[in-house]
């Protein structure tokens, strides 16, 4: 009898893991379908980048706090060896030197991101991104368990910095995977406008999160939730995309080196627009506070919900570029210019508000101009590499990183010191000239739309003969292309800055004058 009970409790454990690796298997198949795939890897990216806009923002409420009580107690164990004449005026630099600290701390970040993305970009166009994506995510995991457990300025700062490193690998890796992943226009555009979501949901919901979590829980638990997330997607990565089993660069062509990607105006022109749009929002962050407790005298919870209204109007925004872009997408340059005079004309009416409710309606303006400007000029740099140079996303997203680091770098450290030396007014009409100037800067790109992938090095390699998969589909395409020529033989007008003429790459055209 118990022989045969043994045998069946066997059978039956058996049978269950029979069961689970069929599961297995059925689960195994529905990610390796494309379709899916997509969806799962943008899933990924847009919480890898909501997890860095958080840990960017969730410091703002605790870190000027928990350095004051650092501050304080450091004081208060020197105070004995100061008189009251030297103690008043080692308050005074103290509070300036504090607030020095607070202002470089925040910029490290973006200083740090901004010095390694031209870097990382090269690195993600030779290794492709999934492995810089998890390295992204692997190095931020590290920086959020040391601002846990930091109880220093300097280990706060090495975290910050370690954040940035971590930005520059997850950042533009995910972007340029979407850019890879959805080669349809009107796709793109709507991935990258779920993934500018995400960002603005993670930089204006993370004050009020990390407020709420410091206030009751500790400094600690706000950044243990981020950290647990973000090892979540670092396991869904590993799980999904598997990068380190993935073999499929060999056959992707070489992607254009980022100072010939810096030296095509078009993108610079993009990139241009990206930091200027950016900054009225990089320069408040660190000097509304203060503006609105001497000219509002606003409550702490009025502080800390400043920014939270304004996450509705972007994402607005990021729908309705979408939605337009599908349907007009020769108009993305308009989208743009239009967003940028959006932020300029809310910029300069930021100072004459007077009451918190006053303040939310400009403040919304500028982030739904930033969806505006962002939804429609993300997906034109991809497609400025596709037709002008090698559809390789890695150092053009780096650019847009390096563009948005400009703005992010200076804003907490020079934003301050205009304020102090020529008043918030001045600050806020300022940035806001600035943007209605630029706008029309986004006229040159007017006739990106209408141009053709171009003659690139990859295709001059093809002369040689075809040496993989890519190569020989290339050559094959090409083949099929000179073909359908042989009939043709118009004139077609050249687009500004050398760009290929309208309807033909440089190829075709060269053919065309053969013929």
């Amino acid at each position: 009898m118990e022989s045969e009970g043994s045998i069946g409790l066997a059978q039956s454990a058996a049978l269950k893991l029979s069961e689970m690796g069929e599961r297995t298997k059925h689960l195994s198949t529905a990610i390796q379908d494309p379709e899916r795939q997509r969806r799962i890897i943008l899933v990924i990216v847009c919480v890898a980048l909501l997890l860095d806009n958080m840990l960017y923002m969730v410091i703002v409420p605790i870190i000027p706090d928990y350095l004051a009580g650092l501050e304080h107690e450091a004081e208060h164990a020197l105070a004995l060896l100061h008189t009251n004449n030297s103690n008043s005026t080692t308050q005074k630099v103290g509070k300036e030197n504090f607030d020095l600290e607070i202002g470089v701390l925040f910029a490290s970040k973006a200083i740090l991101q901004l010095l390694v993305n031209p870097l990382t970009g090269t690195f993600i166009d030779r290794v492709g991104y999934d492995i810089p994506l998890l390295i992204g995510l692997t190095i931020m995991f590290l920086s959020t368990c040391i601002f846990a457990f930091a109880e220093n300025y300097g280990t706060l700062f090495a975290a910050r910095s370690l954040q940035g490193l971590g930005s520059a690998f997850a950042d533009t890796s995910g972007l340029a995977m979407i850019a890879d992943k959805y080669t349809e226009e009107a796709e793109r555009s709507r991935a990258l406008g779920i993934a500018l979501a995400f960002i603005s949901f993670g930089s204006l919901v993370a004050p009020p999160f990390g407020g709420v979590l410091y206030e009751f829980a500790g400094k600690r638990v706000p950044f243990l939730v981020l950290a647990c997330v973000c090892f979540a997607d670092g396991v869904l990565c590993l799980t999904v995309l598997k990068p380190f089993s993935n073999n499929t660069r060999a056959n992707i062509p070489v992607g254009t080196p980022i100072y010939k990607l810096m030296m095509d105006p078009y993108i610079m022109v993009v990139a241009g627009a990206l930091t200027t749009c950016n900054i009225p929002l990089a320069f408040l962050e660190p000097t509304i506070a203060n503006w609105m407790e001497e000219t509002m005298d606003s409550t702490q919870w009025e502080i800390g919900l400043t920014w939270l209204p304004a996450f509705f109007p972007h994402v607005l925004g990021v729908y309705l570029t979408v939605k337009l872009a599908s349907k007009y997408p020769h108009l993305q340059w308009f989208y743009g210019a239009l967003g940028m005079v959006i932020i300029g004309a809310s910029s300069c009416t930021v100072p004459a508000c007077k009451t918190f409710g006053q303040l939310i309606g400009p403040l919304c303006g500028i982030c739904f101009g930033i969806a505006l400007v962002d939804t429609a000029l993300l997906p034109t740099l991809a497609f400025l590499v596709d037709v002008r140079h090698v559809s390789v996303y890695g150092s053009v997203y780096a650019i847009a990183d390096i563009s948005y680091c400009v703005a992010y770098a200076l804003g907490p450290i020079v934003a301050g010191q205009i304020v102090h030396n020529l008043g918030f007014v001045q600050l806020n009409l300022g940035m806001g000239l600035v943007n209605v100037l630029y706008a029309p800067a986004l006229l040159l790109l007017r006739n990106v739309s209408f141009m053709k992938p171009s003659h690139s090095e990859r295709n001059m390699l093809l002369e040689e003969g075809a040496t993989g998969l890519y190569d020989t589909i290339k050559m094959e395409e090409r083949q099929n292309k000179r073909k359908g020529l042989s009939s043709a033989g118009n004139c077609v007008p050249v687009d500004t800055f050398g760009a290929q003429p309208r309807g033909y790459s440089e190829e075709e055209t060269s053919d065309l004058e053969y013929i």
